[in-house]
């Protein structure tokens, strides 16, 4: 790969960096000021942050080192590539199987509206992740245990899968299951969606509560459709080419160009840093951020004013309240004797 293109791939993976460690804090202190948007899925929710924030703090780093600066020599097939790799394969596995079940618990709000919180109770949800994350530790656990490989590809400056022939059956596992399976899902549950708020916008919706009932706005499911819409583009732009690339250098034998193996890769690293960003978007999010930026530099303003203005106003305070007792104790006349009658 050229020089080139080489710094040019390790800004780009910086910048998603950048991107997914900033989307994702601003994700966790939306949830940490408002508590209105601790909804039942907050669970889902977090966990996504979670898996989206650690890939971008152990995997961005390492790819963006070993592309601008370069190891010494390659880590090649030891404990910190094996490692990196791992929470490579983890991280990306979880990340798309929790958005694969955010999908399915919004669409049951729609689809079971009735029911919608008899079925998903809390410890289901728990059920859900721990379901998840056991399968993602399992896949992950896969090639350190024999069944497919890690190993360091120059190409794409980080640990990963090795995709060559001899791990053709992991490969497909994982594209299949890990990756295509929640894609599809999302995908197919979010145009049914947008299907069904085409529909109600047309038509128009009426909500009541116990007072009247008013007409919801078209726009609210026109915003809707286009998160929906957005999101499920930004997945099969970042997913599509990477997958490609890893099915066509596993089945063929042949490595695909460095340009491209390390802008799918790219692809990859960034759709972490977009799916924090996306969630801002909807409506809930985007009324809060504004509040919450401004609530959160009040707070970090208050608290520098209080701990400046602390030592300075006790001291006057004692020294005044000080003065006016012994003014007033010096300058009280003398109460005269009662005199009785």
């Amino acid at each position: 790969m050229a020089d080139a293109v080489q710094m040019l791939y390790g800004a780009l993976i910086l910048l998603s960096g950048a991107a997914c460690v900033c989307g994702n804090v601003l994700f966790l202190l939306l949830l940490l000021l408002n508590t209105a948007l601790r909804s039942d899925t907050l669970s889902l929710a977090l966990s996504a942050v979670v898996s989206d924030l650690a890939l971008g703090l152990a995997t961005v780093p390492f790819a963006a080192y070993h592309s601008l600066v370069g190891p010494p020599r390659p880590p090649g097939q030891g404990t910190v590539c094996q490692g990196s790799g791992f929470l490579f394969l983890l991280l990306q596995t979880s990340s798309l199987h929790v958005l694969a079940w955010t999908t399915v618990d919004r669409f049951s709000e729609i689809w079971l509206a009735l029911s919608h919180r008899r079925v998903w109770t809390a410890w289901r949800r728990r059920a859900v992740l721990l379901a998840v994350w056991a399968f993602s530790v399992a896949s992950a656990a896969l090639p350190l245990l024999g069944f497919g490989a890690y190993e360091y590809s120059e190409r794409r400056f980080l640990c990963c899968l090795s995709f060559t022939p001899e791990n053709g059956k992991m490969v497909a596992t994982w594209a299949a299951l890990g990756v295509a399976l929640p894609i599809l899902a999302v995908c197919s549950l979010n145009g049914y969606v947008v299907y069904v708020a085409r529909k109600q916008a047309r038509r128009g919706t009426f909500t009541c509560n116990e007072l009247h009932c008013y007409n919801v706005p078209a726009n609210n499911y026109l915003r809707s459709s286009v998160v929906m819409v957005t999101t499920s583009v930004g997945l099969l732009v970042c997913w599509l080419p990477y997958v490609s690339v890893c099915l066509y250098e596993t089945f063929s034998g042949q490595q695909s160009p460095a340009v491209t193996a390390a802008l799918s890769t790219w692809l990859v690293l960034t759709s972490a840093a977009l799916n924090p960003w996306i969630t801002c978007l909807t409506q809930t999010y985007r009324a809060a951020v504004r509040p919450s930026i401004r609530r959160f530099i009040q707070m970090c303003l208050c608290s520098e004013t209080t701990l400046e203005s602390r030592p300075q106003i006790s001291a006057p305070h004692l020294d005044s309240a000080n003065r006016i007792s012994m003014t007033t104790t010096a300058t009280r006349p003398p109460s005269s004797p009662k005199t009785p009658t």
